[in-house]
């Protein structure tokens, strides 16, 4: 029966380890823990009380007591030296100022005034144009070891491209449309892919009422390559095909060789988000068959190098 209601047999009985010392006694002389075998508490680490030998050192915070001096306590004991450290080293050093500021009074010869060795140090200048420098180095360095470029992969935009020359101004968006003929005692200006020019002498065409006065005092760089002079108005350059791109550079370099025009100026133009849609094309058509078109040449002439490497 004993074995149906025991099938594991009986199980040994924890006991308190002969080798440990006694729990220590209170002011009262009492033990200040369990004596009876098999009272002790049930953790594996129930003699750890037992085991603090390290030194006991006077509490920082209560003389009348002692602490050990045990890893878990050392922290809190080194930052009690060092305050109290530092609490003498301001206590010395008021006690000279004391005895400079007498020698003053009495009319004897002093050396320079020690500052206060506890005073905490406002970071000038100086210290932050170290901390910047060493930032600096530091992501400069870390970009070189997780992407083999101290840029990070990244390309610095050319500052050249966003100043303007010698005798040429920067025109933000909003002042250069102020520039569109309007007013007849300013001149006439376009611009193209962040180039700005004077077309004034061509107000005819650039001006009120001429076949190009939509393009007038604004960045229409995209209307330029597509055609859509109605919907193409910016400066966003994004998605065009390889011919459309062409017709940009045409015209950029229509009006940077032509004696006609003048350039005037950068214009500044805020960042677009790469996330946005691309503008719409005016003939979906029209730009459907440019791509296809040059799909078809980029085909033709990869067979054209296939058949050319067969041949050798």
């Amino acid at each position: 029966m004993s074995w149906i209601m025991n099938p594991e047999g009986d199980k040994p009985q924890r006991k308190r380890p002969a080798n440990l010392k006694d729990f220590p006694k209170g002011p009262d002389g009492k033990p200040l823990g369990p004596q009876t075998p098999g009272d002790e508490p049930t953790s594996p680490w129930a003699g750890f009380p037992l085991k603090d030998d390290y030194p006991q050192v006077e509490d920082p915070s209560d003389p009348t007591r002692t602490v050990s001096t045990k890893q878990a306590n050392r922290p809190f004991l080194a930052y009690a030296q060092y305050r109290a450290e530092r609490e003498k080293a301001h206590a010395d050093w008021l006690q000279r100022k004391k005895e400079r500021d007498e020698k003053l009074a009495r009319g004897e010869e002093v050396g320079p005034e020690e500052p206060d060795p506890t005073e905490e140090r406002e970071v000038g200048c100086l210290g932050l144009l170290k901390f910047i420098l060493y930032a600096t180095l530091f992501v400069v360095l870390a970009g070189k070891f997780f992407t083999g470029s101290f840029l990070w992969e990244m390309e610095l935009p050319s500052v050249s491209q966003f100043m303007p020359q010698s005798g040429q101004r920067l025109f933000s968006e909003k002042f250069l449309a102020q520039f569109d003929g309007a007013d007849a005692e300013r001149p006439v200006y376009i611009a193209i892919d962040g180039d700005v020019y004077d077309v004034s002498s061509n107000r005819a065409t650039y001006g009120p009422g001429g076949s190009y006065h939509m393009m007038a005092g604004r960045d229409a760089a995209r209307a330029f390559g597509t055609g859509c002079f109605k919907t193409h108005l910016t400066h966003d350059l994004r998605g065009l095909s390889e011919s459309e791109t062409k017709g940009v550079e045409h015209w950029k370099k229509f009006f940077a060789e032509s004696k006609k025009y003048s350039k005037v100026g950068r214009v500044s133009h805020p960042p677009i988000d790469p996330a946005s849609d691309y503008p719409e094309h005016c003939d979906p058509k029209k730009a459907q068959a440019a791509l296809d078109r040059e799909r078809k040449a980029k085909e033709e002439a990869a067979g054209a190098k296939d058949t050319k490497r067969e041949e050798l």
